[in-house]
């Protein structure tokens, strides 16, 4: 799933959802650098993670 992500397109992360909605910033190779509302901008590694994208009706 994170193969699809482009910058601008949002995402949850799965098990912190403390950290709100997050907007991708980049993403090179499986490193996807997203800005989280509450948690600020972190770099998620694609090979942990899955992260959840967003729809624009919310889910």
């Amino acid at each position: 799933m994170n193969e699809i992500l482009e910058p601008g397109m949002f995402v949850r992360h799965p098990t912190c959802a403390d950290w709100g909605l997050g907007q991708v910033q980049s993403r090179i190779g499986q490193k996807v650098t997203v800005n989280f509302e509450h948690a600020g901008k972190k770099v998620i590694d694609g090979t942990r993670v899955e992260l959840v994208l967003v729809m624009d009706d919310g889910t």
